[in-house]
């Protein structure tokens, strides 16, 4: 009896984190959705905000009610965080291949860590304690290892791993292998196709925005220049100043809002 009882507890315990988790990745697809706003904003001229997850955090700051926004964020991101260390513990069972699921715990554990840093953004910018910064981290770290002997080498091979993480993203989305990891039967009636477009068109999205920010982090090393380097916001006007760049990021904009749409039917539907 004290066993089950025990494993009743247990599976209680893991059920509601799950469903914290799950409500976190709510708030993760809000941040993309603000992430992409930001980037239209900055297609059409007006790019007075960080387009970038951090940005997206100071808009929200900015309108009314901000804090108490701020702070239901913060405590979702949490969740969300938490929920992908569990997940890169013991997540992905249902993955056969014991390299593809430990890729894919890493990742979870890789996103658990830049979901939490988030999270205490928001909690920083609640507070009044912080801004929400731009580039200046990426580039703070870049000139870190730029001082490191064999420096450039190191920052080339980041760049070339940020830029082979774009690439799966990408890949991830044209093969739609991230319906994988969701229970399609837990889905709404009818909007099975409608989720594999939102998540197609995001990864693909997500994946250009990655190579983009490798690529500077690889200029960045031939340079021997921290200053170009950068993150989300810094790739995504490094794509409006190309020729036709305003059109190219309002579709990956478009992709940006799409991947946030799609978190909220993953968050119904993930496995875990």
């Amino acid at each position: 009896m004290t066993s089950n009882a025990g494993l009743a507890t247990r599976v209680r315990g893991r059920s509601a984190a799950q469903a914290a988790g799950r409500a976190g990745m709510v708030c993760w697809g809000l941040v993309h959705l603000v992430v992409a706003y930001l980037a239209l904003r900055v297609a059409s001229g007006d790019g007075g905000k960080e387009a970038d997850q951090k940005g997206a955090l100071q808009e929200v700051g900015s309108t009314a009610a901000s804090q108490v926004v701020l702070w239901l964020l913060a405590i979702g991101l949490i969740a969300f965080g938490g929920w992908q260390f569990m997940m890169a513990a013991r997540g992905y069972t249902w993955v056969p291949k014991r390299g593809k699921r430990m890729r894919k715990r890493v990742g979870a554990a890789t996103r658990g860590v830049v979901v939490l840093a988030l999270a205490y953004t928001a909690i920083r910018l609640a507070t009044g304690s912080g801004s929400a910064g731009g580039n200046q981290p990426q580039q703070e770290f870049t000139a870190r290892l730029l001082q490191l002997p064999a420096g450039q080498a190191l920052v080339a091979v980041a760049g070339a791993a940020v830029v082979a993480v774009g690439v799966a993203a990408a890949v991830k989305g044209f093969k739609r292998s991230f319906l994988e990891d969701l229970d399609l039967p837990d889905l709404p009636t009818g909007t099975r196709r409608s989720v594999e477009w939102l998540g197609s068109a995001g990864y693909v999205a997500k994946g250009v925005v990655y190579a983009i920010i490798g690529g500077l982090l690889g200029y960045a090393a031939l340079r021997s220049d921290a200053d170009q380097a950068g993150g989300v916001d810094k790739a995504l006007r490094t794509l409006a100043a190309q020729p036709y760049g305003v059109v190219l990021l309002a579709v990956v904009a478009i992709g940006l809002a799409a991947f946030g749409v799609y978190c909220f039917a993953a968050a119904r539907a993930h496995k875990s």
